[in-house]
């Protein structure tokens, strides 16, 4: 007898804590970070040193409710909107471009904007495409192998990426053809494809950074800041000496100089910076081993992933996850050139904050019905290079 279908999840089974204490510990540590990098600005330019923390606290409790809606949605309901998620991701990516609704910041695009409501397109639009890239690869198991069975990805990841491009915003660009690869390599796309696909796209890399002014200015600035300290050279200075001055134990909470209108951004992209000041190294790694247990939470749901579409949607989410927080730290410690790119569920930003958290419901989600239907898959692509064996379970 068939039962009625539902997208709600009623399997009964604990929670994967090792995915949501990590993430909620790091959103209310967010909180904390972002309050206090931004207080002096936040009294300076509005008049209320709990300007930008109050909007992170308002992230924080919607990402919650967001996170645990996710967690009651059954994961495999979202297989059936993945071309009206592609559809959702395109036309947002499309309207920050509309006069009078996209919202125009520092030269970029990168805003929709109701009245005193906005919220950033691409941070809603890189999840869209990995919801696309999971269900379509999932129900294409057989031709992912073919090179013209993975157009259709390259498809829907090339024309996201060229709207982000247009805003402009190459490191959301950058992070969004990164996950794109990961799941392509983990859905049985060959490797021979991939190497032919990386190959222009590296080569255009350089492209793109000499067709803007301002890229090959933050160029020559990560190759030596001190040539300009007072020009773009200034905010990767600003971040060193930042981080420098926590020593092992840094300063105190609360205590950062550099947020004093020295570095630009503190309460966003370079908070990792204002974290290394006020909690010193030893601080700064500790921060990093919370991301860590939840980058290798997820990827351990990935492989415990009792269905094909489960595995390469926790895949994608956890590579978004993980490729931010590189690239993060990668920036503010000078090791790849300055590019905007939030810290995930730190960095000041309620959208970035409540899509998050979202995700990580849908991650629990899948660690919970795997862990209740404990059955062999092949369908998992780890399944059958990893010989992974589950017990058949005797539920109905």
């Amino acid at each position: 007898m068939k039962t009625k279908f539902s997208i709600f999840d009623n399997s009964n089974h604990s929670i994967n804590w090792w995915v949501l204490v990590p993430a909620i510990l790091l959103a209310v540590f967010g909180v904390i970070m972002v309050y206090s990098a931004s207080c002096y600005n936040a009294e300076k330019n509005f008049g209320n040193a709990f300007y930008y923390a109050d909007k992170q606290l308002i992230g924080l409790i919607l990402g919650i409710l967001a996170l645990t809606f996710c967690y009651f949605v059954d994961y495999k309901f979202l297989a059936k909107l993945k071309y009206w998620a592609l559809g959702l991701g395109i036309l947002l990516l499309l309207i920050v471009f509309i006069p009078g609704i996209g919202i125009e910041s520092y030269g970029a695009k990168r805003w929709i904007g109701f009245g005193s409501f906005s919220f950033q397109a691409s941070e809603v639009a890189k999840f869209c495409l990995i919801l696309f890239c999971a269900g379509y690869m999932a129900e294409h198991q057989q031709s992912v192998q073919k090179f013209k069975g993975i157009l259709p990805v390259l498809l829907a990841g090339g024309v996201m990426c060229v709207l982000i491009m247009l805003e402009p915003n190459m490191s959301i660009t950058l992070c969004v053809g990164a996950v794109c690869l990961i799941m392509l390599l983990v859905g049985g796309a060959r490797i021979k494809h991939l190497v032919m696909l990386s190959i222009p796209v590296m080569a255009l890399i350089p492209v793109l950074i000499f067709l803007e002014p301002y890229r090959i200015k933050r160029l020559m600035a990560f190759l030596d800041p001190w040539a300009s300290p007072q020009g773009e050279g200034f905010q990767l200075i600003q971040s060193l000496f930042s981080l420098g001055s926590g020593g092992w134990f840094g300063v105190g909470l609360f205590q950062s100089r550099a947020k004093y209108s020295y570095l630009p951004f503190s309460e966003s992209d370079f908070i990792f910076s204002i974290i290394g000041e006020e909690l010193g190294l030893v601080g700064a790694i500790l921060v990093l081993l919370v991301f860590g247990v939840l980058i290798f939470s997820g990827y351990k749901i990935a492989i415990k992933a009792n269905t094909r579409f489960g595995c390469l949607l926790a895949v994608g989410i956890t590579s978004v996850l993980a490729v931010q927080v590189v690239l993060n730290v990668a920036v503010v410690t000078g090791l790849v050139p300055p590019t905007g790119l939030p810290l995930p569920l730190i960095s000041a930003g309620s959208t970035s904050l409540v899509v998050f958290l979202g995700a990580i419901g849908i991650l629990l989600n899948i660690s919970r019905q795997s862990a209740v239907n404990k059955f062999h898959t092949a369908e998992n692509p780890f399944g059958k290079k990893w010989k992974l064996t589950k017990k058949v379970s005797t539920q109905k």
